[in-house]
């Protein structure tokens, strides 16, 4: 599998990778990325550097930031939603969105979920997101923007039915372009990914 590397070390590999990678496929993978999902991925070398770094996601100790784009015009400038998060009964590969106060809340494998997000610039139809994810749930950012009312443009798990779709994307339009992780000599280091070509033109279209 061919990955084209941002930084590697004797413990780490990090790739910014492209859409349409699995990254389930690549052995030793520190956490997930959806496959149409593009960006910052962390790949360990070894068992004690995938320990190491996985212990920090555990412990929210990663900082994280995607850019997304979303259906519709969020109202606030900026926000944050947190919620609990399950497997969807009607749809197994989707996650739900529970609110603590619900009686169906009370079920077992409810997981706390919290994105942060701002906007970056807002057009006729669309809203251009930078999303803060402080917990790393399967599709939290996906099942929390569709929760919202603003599905991510492109997405057809969590989109809404005839959900319209800006010209030229042919993915979710999802992008993890920074990391911040503490190396194993103890210090920080911060990893960037610009916008995919795909991306940038579909903003440029917008404009």
């Amino acid at each position: 599998m061919k990955l084209k590397i941002i930084y590697e070390d004797e413990n780490l590999l990090v790739a910014d990778k492209l859409a349409g990678v699995v990254a389930d496929d690549i052995p030793k993978r520190v956490h997930r990325l959806d496959k149409d999902t593009s960006g910052v991925l962390l790949v360990a070398k070894n068992d004690e550097a995938l320990e190491f770094l996985q212990k920090q996601f555990q412990k929210r100790k990663v900082e994280k930031k995607y850019i997304a784009l979303v259906v519709g015009n969020i109202k606030n400038q900026e926000g944050m939603i947190e919620t609990l998060l399950g497997r969807s009964p009607k749809d197994r590969r989707k996650q739900k969105v529970y609110l603590p106060t619900e009686p169906s809340a009370k079920r077992t494998r409810l997981r706390e979920a919290i994105n942060k997000y701002r906007v970056l610039q807002r057009f006729k139809d669309y809203t251009l997101l930078e999303v803060e994810p402080q917990s790393g749930r399967k599709h939290q950012i996906r099942a929390h923007l569709a929760y919202l009312g603003n599905p991510i443009a492109g997405d057809k798990l969590y989109g809404f039915k005839n959900q319209p779709c800006p010209k030229g994307l042919n993915r979710q339009f999802l992008h993890a372009r920074y990391l911040k992780i503490k190396l194993m000599d103890g210090k920080e280091k911060e990893f960037k990914s610009d916008l995919p070509k795909d991306l940038k033109n579909v903003i440029e279209k917008l404009k």
